[in-house]
Parts: C-alpha cells; sequence; structure tokens
C-alpha cells in the first residue's frame, strides 16, 4: 500500500476505495505501523511546531505532543473496540481488524486537517477538515462491518456520539491526573428499541436512533451529489457539494455573524490598555463559512488579545471541545485551571498564580467563542475585558440563514 496514495484516495474517491480496503490483507498490526502510527503524528507535531515557534514553550510543548499522540492512539484504540461491539445492534458483523480498518482510514480527514495547528490561530479549520470523517464513516460502515445500508446512518450517529464522549473522558482523565485505563472507561448497556446507551465515568449518553433516520437520507442524497460533481469536473459544483455534505453533516445552515459586527465588538480600550491593533476576517473551509474578529491592547509590559470566532451553521460544534461537556478544578502550586458552568455558558479559566500569563475561553449559548489572553495581566482583569466586548449582545445576535 501506497500510503500517499492511500490518504488521497479515501479523501478524494471514498466510496470507491472502501471496497478496496475491505479486501486487501491485513492485521491490526500492520494497519498501526502503516498508517495510523504514522498520520496520528499530524496533529501533535504540527501543535508543538506551532507553540515553539509562535509561543516559544518548548518543554511544555513536547510534553503536550506526547500526551496528544498517546491520547490519539488510545482514543483509535477504543473507538475500534465500540464499532466492533456496535456491528450486531445496527446488523452488521464483528470483526476488529474491519473495525479497525474503519476507524484509522475514516481518521484521515482528521489527521491530516491536523497541519492547521502549525498555526495557533487555525485551529478551528482543523476541526472543520475533520467533519469530514463523519461521511467517510457513514460509507464506510456498510462496506467494513456489513451493516444494511438503511441503518448506517444511525450507526454513524452513534460511533460519532462515542467518539465525542471518548475525547471528554481521556481529556477529563488527563486534566485529573488520573490512569487511562481502557478497562475503567465503561461499558454498554446494549440497545433498547431505538435507543443506545453508552456508559461512561460520569454517566450515561442516551442515543435514539430513530431520529436518525432523516440524517441517513439526507447523507446519501448529499454523497450523490458529491459524486456527480466530481465526476463533473468542476471546482463551483464540488464546493457546494461539499458545503451541502457539510450541512446534512452538522444539521445547520446558518451563515457566521458578519466579520464587521465581530470587530465592532471589540473596544477601543481596556481600561489603561490601549488597542494598539484589530482585524477580522471570513471565509470557508471544505463548504463552511465561519469569521473571526480579534484586537491587541498593550500598556507597557501588559499585553491582552481579544478574540471572537464564530463557525455560522455549525457553531453548535464548538460544543465538541473536550472542556465544553465537563467541570474541573485543579490546583498546582504555580498554576490554576478551572472549568465551570456560568448558567447555560461554559467558561475555561487557565493561568499562573504569578500573573505572567492567563486565559479565560467563553463558550456562548449560541457557539459563539470568546477568548482573551493576557501576559502581565490578572484573572480580573481578563474577566472584565469579557464583559467589556458584550456578551448577552453577541448570544442574541441572529445568524442570517442560506438562501
Amino acid at each position: 500500500m501506497n500510503l500517499i496514495q492511500r490518504v488521497q484516495d479515501i479523501l478524494l474517491k471514498p466510496k470507491q476505495t472502501w471496497p478496496v480496503i475491505d479486501a486487501e490483507p491485513a492485521t491490526q498490526a500492520s494497519i498501526y505501523k502503516g498508517y495510523v502510527l504514522i498520520l496520528a503524528a499530524i496533529p501533535p507535531v504540527a501543535a508543538f511546531l506551532g507553540l515553539v515557534f509562535y509561543v516559544g514553550l518548548g518543554f511544555w510543548g513536547l510534553s503536550t505532543l506526547v500526551l496528544g499522540y498517546v491520547l490519539a492512539l488510545v482514543n483509535v484504540f477504543v473507538l475500534t473496540l465500540i464499532v466492533d461491539a456496535l456491528a450486531p445492534s445496527f446488523g452488521g458483523t464483528k470483526g476488529q481488524v474491519s473495525a479497525l480498518k474503519l476507524v484509522a482510514y475514516a481518521s484521515t480527514a482528521g489527521w491530516v486537517g491536523g497541519v492547521f495547528h502549525l498555526v495557533p490561530g487555525l485551529w478551528i479549520l482543523g476541526i472543520l477538515a475533520s467533519l469530514y470523517g463523519i461521511y467517510l464513516i457513514y460509507l464506510g460502515l456498510p462496506v467494513l462491518m456489513k451493516c444494511p445500508q438503511d441503518k448506517a446512518g444511525a450507526y454513524t450517529a452513534v460511533v460519532i456520539v462515542c467518539a465525542i464522549v471518548i475525547y471528554i473522558v481521556l481529556g477529563a482523565l488527563t486534566a485529573m491526573g488520573g490512569p487511562m485505563r481502557v478497562g475503567s472507561w465503561g461499558g454498554w448497556a446494549g440497545s433498547h428499541g431505538s435507543a443506545v446507551t453508552i456508559k461512561t465515568p460520569g454517566g450515561e449518553v442516551r442515543v435514539d436512533t430513530a431520529k436518525m433516520d432523516d440524517l441517513s437520507k439526507k447523507l446519501e442524497e448529499a454523497g450523490k451529489r458529491m459524486e456527480e460533481a466530481q465526476k463533473s469536473g468542476d471546482p463551483a459544483a464540488t464546493g457546494k457539494a461539499m458545503g451541502e455534505m457539510m450541512g446534512a453533516l452538522t444539521g445547520g445552515n446558518g451563515q457566521p455573524i458578519a466579520p464587521a459586527d465581530l470587530k465592532a465588538a471589540l473596544p477601543e480600550a481596556l481600561g489603561d490598555l490601549k488597542r494598539e491593533s484589530i482585524e477580522s476576517q471570513g471565509g470557508q473551509a471544505i463548504g463552511i463559512a465561519s469569521s473571526m474578529a480579534k484586537a491587541a491592547y498593550t500598556a507597557g509590559d501588559r499585553h491582552l488579545q481579544l478574540t471572537i470566532t464564530d463557525l455560522g451553521g455549525t457553531a453548535g460544534l464548538a460544543a465538541l471541545a473536550a472542556w465544553s461537556g465537563m467541570t474541573m478544578d485543579k490546583e498546582t502550586a504555580e498554576q490554576v485551571e478551572k472549568v465551570y458552568k456560568q448558567g447555560e455558558r461554559t467558561v475555561r479559566e487557565e493561568y499562573r498564580k504569578d500573573g505572567s500569563q492567563g486565559e479565560v475561553t467563553v463558550l456562548l449559548t449560541n457557539g459563539v467563542i470568546v477568548e482573551a489572553k493576557g501576559r502581565q495581566v490578572d484573572l480580573a482583569a481578563l474577566k472584565k475585558s469579557l464583559e467589556a466586548v458584550g456578551l448577552d449582545k453577541l448570544e442574541a445576535i441572529k445568524r442570517p440563514t442560506k438562501s
């Protein structure tokens, strides 16, 4: 197997490539050695280089690289077990090698999209790229796990929910310094009628698979249009079809808040901190529009940056971040990290006690993310800067919808 060719084929010709993957001989060891261990390294290596070049955090960046790589491998292993265990519930056939093939090759989009971590401000594009993996799973399940086509949508939805839960649980265990034993992750209560219940250390996640039929139909229709667009060779048609695909996956058709409106929310000054630069931008990645505005403020050796990000119709996906589904209170001699609910919003704080560095991020109920990062700025000033943005007004803005 040619690695580069396989990456291209699974991303550009998934419907034709899945049967090839299903037929080729493989073992779990060969899949890990020849594919997973190589591609899973892209996001953590890119993030490490981004930290070193843009932030200058050498040792901390290296530890992040190692931890990120280990978590990626654990995620593949655990999700493979789950895909295999779920197969009979959706009329499929169990097989751990097939399940590993599905998880490994469907993860390609997310791993390749990890290159966006090279530039800290582009991390959101990596999330958007990983969404294509949902479509890859949808196409691959009937081929690899032999489930009926009409159950592929529900099977896909449950697998994605499981992937999110794994991400949250592993993130929580890591943050708390707990052991990452796969056996302690949890188990299955199995399927009951039209629902599947997932047990985790923090409770249960219940998915009503009967409501996933609509998703299945939308994915099938969007997939047909994608194939037609690719055959036509028209880049514009392909881009439009990709947008429709992402709309089907995310269930939304909203446009992002205009970059000018986000920019207008950034104040000219924050107390004695004067604004020295401001910028805004909007654009598309794989058919999904997003917008962002940020401003930098300075007073002597004190620096603060405010950033507002909106993902438009996929804004709800911001809630998939590992920290948004949990609460946490962690403290060491030098540093404090907290995640807590403030009404319906989720707030994450991380700062050093000596005041040298800190950040506060708020996930608003409409999916808009507002972040304040500072050097030589205390926590109170960071929180006050968020209030100056006008969180209530941002939360109340209605996004335009696609015609």
